[in-house]
C-alpha cells in the first residue's frame, strides 16, 4: 500500500489572477510561504519516505519546507508540471473567460485543449501515471507530491472513478492537503483538500 499525500503549492502574486502555467520565476508570495510552513507543521509526524516536486518554481519552494520537516531532499518530476496553457499563459482569468474556449473549459473539459498547449486528457494521464510510477518504486511507503490545482484535482477525479467532464466539482484550494491510499486492491480516498493545520487521515 502505497500512501500520497498530494500537496497544492501555496499562494503566489498570480493566484487566481493570472494563468501563471509554466513561467519561471513565479515565487511564492508571503502569505503563500506562510501557508506552505503550516502545511508543513500536518505533515511534521507523518512518516514520509520521499517528496516528490513539480519543477516550478512555487512548487519547489513548497516542497522544500516541508522536506526541511524531515531531513529529505525534495525531488521533481517533469509530469508533475502545472498546466501547458500555451498561448493563454500569463494571461489573467478575466481576460480567458470571455473566450469562445472558456466554455468549453468548463462545460466540456474532455474534449477541450488549450491554444498551443495541453488537452485535459493529457494532463490527467501524465498526472496518473506519474503516481502509478511512484506506487511501483514505494509499494509500502508514505510519500508525499507537492503540485498544481489542476493537476491534483484531475489524478483525484480519476481514482475516485469522476468523469473528466466533472472534476471541477473537486476543491483544491492552495496548500491543501489530499491523502490517497492506492493498493493493488484499488484506491481509497483518506482526505480531500484538507486547509493546512486540518487533521489527516492516513
Amino acid at each position: 500500500m502505497t500512501i500520497f499525500y498530494l500537496v497544492r503549492h501555496g499562494v503566489t502574486s498570480h493566484t487566481g489572477h493570472r494563468l501563471s502555467g509554466r513561467m519561471p520565476d513565479i515565487h511564492l508570495s508571503d502569505a503563500g510561504r506562510s501557508e506552505a510552513e503550516v502545511a508543513a507543521s500536518s505533515l511534521a509526524k507523518v512518516r514520509l519516505k520521499s517528496i516528490y516536486s513539480s519543477p516550478m518554481d512555487r512548487c519547489i519552494e513548497t516542497a522544500r519546507i516541508i522536506a526541511d520537516k524531515h531531513g529529505l531532499p525534495a525531488r521533481t518530476r517533469r509530469d508533475l508540471a502545472e498546466v501547458e496553457y500555451g498561448s493563454w499563459t500569463n494571461r489573467s482569468l478575466k481576460a480567458v473567460a470571455r473566450t469562445k474556449l472558456w466554455s468549453s473549459v468548463q462545460k466540456w473539459p474532455a474534449g477541450t485543449r488549450f491554444p498551443e498547449g495541453e488537452s485535459f486528457v493529457e494532463i490527467q494521464s501524465r498526472g496518473v501515471a506519474v503516481l502509478e510510477d511512484l506506487r511501483i518504486r514505494h509499494p509500502k511507503d508514505r510519500i508525499c507530491v507537492v503540485s498544481h490545482g489542476d493537476v491534483i484535482r484531475l489524478v483525484m477525479a480519476h481514482y475516485m472513478g469522476i468523469h473528466l467532464d466533472l472534476f471541477q466539482r473537486i476543491l483544491v484550494t492552495p496548500s491543501s492537503i489530499s491523502v490517497l491510499s492506492v493498493t493493488d486492491s484499488g484506491p481509497l480516498v483518506l482526505t480531500l483538500n484538507a486547509p493546512p493545520g486540518s487533521p489527516l487521515g492516513g
